[in-house]
């Protein structure tokens, strides 16, 4: 059921909907280098078909995972004589690029800047980080996005209704919620929705107009688990801690759950949660309520203590006390008034009061000189003492805040 052409190609109107500077450069077969970026079943691999159908150009197709510099080296050799001999272009596509090391994609670099071939790389990784800054310098990044609930449809239905290629021989039918939980299942992946539906047709019970019918109930049986689409090394890993940490911060404490949620489930590591707890509760809730720090170390204890699946429970419980805790993020904007000081000053010396007088030769030196105890004054606070070099002296580091503890 892949798509053939373009007008087949469903979903990803930003960039293939009619006039469209892409489209218009495939229908042209003026296709510069790419890096199609964007998560399974998003069609990367199926535009670049369509992209081999209209180009006049050679097109070599390799794949990261099977594929060495021996591939490439072979791949350029054979578009240099092509390109030689009867002027013929190539175009290149490799089939989940990020796969690549450094190396590998660097014995790229000459050749899509000579000419001799246009690359086309696919990969389900942020480029910035999974490809080579020279490589991506020479490409335009081409953004997929995960299809849609309705596109999920479109795409089921043609296959069910398609006689030559998909299953429109075999009589079956299918309601909306059916439709509807194939697209929550699949969570805008079409090879993904693609299998549900083919195993779906297998189990599809006859009615009495002996048509085979899909429900939920068959798809559910179809599906089995869910694989939810997690990198732990990836961007789903950063995206999503991102997320629950903006969350917790802007007291959604629902919200904060659903990531949590998210995280643990697809297998994300609990003590690299419950590191950004910590992390939060002194960042974010701070002095506002300075038990939340106290909660989190407990969290951090439990989680190490307890392990999966049964970890979940302290980070919940953390979680949403966080989120419902006032928040403050004083402390560190403090911190980083202070830092700034320390980086754009100069590092002056500690000042001679501040510093212990533990030799003879330093109290001679006037180390220590003048020190006031502080416990000797009222409210144990020295009524004229200076704490830092005179280049900062004066400048205010904490702002307290206005919510819980620490406006009391």
């Amino acid at each position: 059921m892949r798509p053939r052409d373009l007008d087949e190609f469903v979903g990803q109107e930003r960039l293939l909907g009619p006039g469209r500077p892409l489209r218009l450069l495939i229908e042209r077969d003026e296709v510069p280098s790419l890096i199609l970026w964007g998560p399974p079943g998003s069609g990367k691999t199926t535009l670049a078909s369509v992209i081999a159908r209209r180009t006049r150009r050679h097109f070599t197709r390799l794949s990261a995972v099977s594929s060495g510099v021996a591939d490439v080296r072979q791949a350029v050799t054979d578009a240099e004589q092509r390109l030689r001999a009867n002027g013929v272009g190539t175009i290149l596509f490799i089939d989940e690029i990020h796969r690549f090391n450094r190396g590998q994609q660097d014995a790229l670099l000459p050749h899509v800047e000579d000419g001799t071939v246009t690359l086309i790389g696919a990969t389900t990784e942020n480029p910035s980080f999974a490809v080579v800054a020279p490589l991506l310098s020479r490409s335009r990044v081409v953004r997929l996005e995960a299809l849609g609930s309705e596109e999920i449809a479109r795409i089921v239905a043609r296959a069910l209704d398609d006689r030559e290629r998909g299953l429109g021989d075999a009589r079956l039918s299918i309601d909306d919620d059916a439709l509807a939980a194939i697209a929550a299942f699949v969570a805008g992946d079409a090879r993904k929705a693609l299998a549900v539906i083919e195993v779906a047709a297998g189990l599809a019970e006859v009615d009495a107009a002996g048509r085979r019918v899909i429900t939920p109930a068959t798809v559910e049986a179809a599906a089995q688990q869910r694989t939810l689409h997690y990198d732990r090394a990836g961007d789903a890993h950063y995206d999503t801690i991102s997320a629950y940490i903006k969350s917790v911060r802007g007291s959604d404490v629902d919200a904060s759950l659903y990531w949590l949620a998210r995280m643990l489930e697809a297998g994300e590591d609990p003590l690299f949660v419950v590191r950004r707890v910590v992390i939060l509760a002194s960042e974010d809730v701070g002095l506002a309520d300075p038990a939340a720090l106290q909660l989190a170390v407990a969290a951090q204890q439990a989680v190490h203590f307890l392990g999966m699946p049964e970890a979940a429970l302290p980070l919940a419980e953390v979680t949403v006390y966080l989120a419902r805790a006032p928040k403050s993020n004083s402390a560190y904007a403090a911190y980083q008034r202070a830092l700034a000081d320390v980086e754009g000053s100069r590092n002056d010396p500690v000042p001679l009061h501040l510093r212990n007088a533990v030799t003879g030769l330093m109290r001679n030196l006037g180390y220590g000189a003048g020190y006031q105890y502080a416990h000797d004054y009222a409210g144990h606070v020295p009524p004229a003492q200076t704490h830092r070099p005179p280049s900062v002296e004066g400048h205010r580091y904490y702002e307290p805040g206005t919510l819980g503890d620490e406006s009391r």
